[in-house]
């Protein structure tokens, strides 16, 4: 939830693939956005529906972790939501290309992730919360996109290549691995690392411990108070986005609330790595990180490197919030 790409598609290619199984050595695919731009779009609605149902059900948690999604070993999931004396959950299945919809009391029901409308996918989710008892009202139009077209309207977005997104969601699983080692070295206060709906990205964000000036809010068919709990400390934030908008390409991104002097200009590795003055964020293509000779070292380098010209020039107390040697 930490930026407003905004794209448009429509139109729609793709089936369900008769193999999903990766081939040897291919941990970190291809994902080319303009071939899967439409899959893309769709998908993003259909989780921007799912994960609505997690913010209204969700107890509200600082800067809105309560509505964000989690990488499985198969898709996404929303975890348990609380519901009365039982919880359920919604699981993206991008191996079997099903939404599973699970409760504590055993019952189940699925949703088939084929190319289908959003309108479509919403009145199927609908009546799938329906069918297990599940009563919650969501807001029906999305968030942070530049055209909102309400759910229950959308036929424009239809669009389902299983392949596709079968491979993003192999990406998200490698930057998810990634990303937990990178938290892991923090003692202060940070985010688990998470997928943002809204946004469509996996996040990661470190906190310096000190409150942030008031965020400008701005963010497309989003309320400002939104931005404003997001960012209300400061921060350094890291993680992957399948790009859209001014970046044509998947990437790795890094950035800072407030920007601190100095930043943009602060040497980064790898040596890929370059700062995007439009959307004022550090970008590392992901070709760059999957054709590495060590895709795992390349995505940590930038991401350490970013941090640190993030927490050195914004005086960050580092000794006291990083794990080293005799700090743990």
């Amino acid at each position: 939830m930490h930026r407003s790409p905004g794209f448009a598609a429509k139109d729609y290619k793709g089936t369900r693939p008769d193999a999903t199984t990766p081939p040897p050595g291919d941990a970190w695919p291809p994902l080319p956005l303009a071939q899967w731009q439409d899959t893309y779009a769709t998908l993003h609605m259909w989780t921007q529906i799912v994960g609505k149902t997690r913010l209204a059900l969700a107890p509200m948690e600082n800067h809105w972790w309560n509505v964000a999604l989690y990488v499985t070993p198969r898709g996404l999931t929303t975890s348990a939501m609380p519901l009365g004396n039982r919880t359920f959950a919604a699981d993206f299945d991008f191996i079997d290309h099903q939404l599973y919809v699970r409760d504590s009391r055993g019952a189940s029901a699925a949703i088939p992730l084929v190319p289908q409308s959003v309108a479509d996918f919403y009145a199927a989710w609908q009546e799938t919360l329906r069918s297990l008892a599940i009563d919650v009202r969501i807001m029906p139009v999305p968030v942070e996109v530049q055209t909102a077209i309400p759910f229950a309207e959308d036929r424009e977005h239809a669009a389902y290549d299983a392949d596709a997104a079968h491979r993003c969601w192999r990406i998200l699983v490698q930057a998810d691995r990634v990303l937990k080692r990178f938290r892991g070295q923090f003692l202060g206060k940070a985010s688990p690392v998470h997928f943002f709906w809204g946004s469509f990205d996996l996040a990661a964000t470190r906190f310096s411990g000190r409150p942030a000036p008031r965020h400008s809010g701005g963010a497309p068919h989003c309320p400002d108070y939104v931005m404003v709990e997001a960012y209300s400390h400061e921060c350094a934030s890291c993680g992957f986005w399948p790009g859209g908008g001014a970046l044509a390409e998947p990437a790795f991104y890094a950035y800072a609330y407030p920007e601190p002097a100095g930043y943009a200009d602060h040497p980064v590795r790898p040596q890929e790595a370059r700062y995007h003055r439009d959307m004022r964020e550090f970008i590392l293509p992901y070709e760059a990180v999957r054709l590495a000779s060590d895709p795992d070292a390349a995505l940590l380098d930038f991401v350490q490197s970013t941090y640190g010209a993030a927490a050195d020039l914004g005086r960050w107390d580092r000794a006291a919030l990083e794990r080293t040697p005799g700090n743990t």
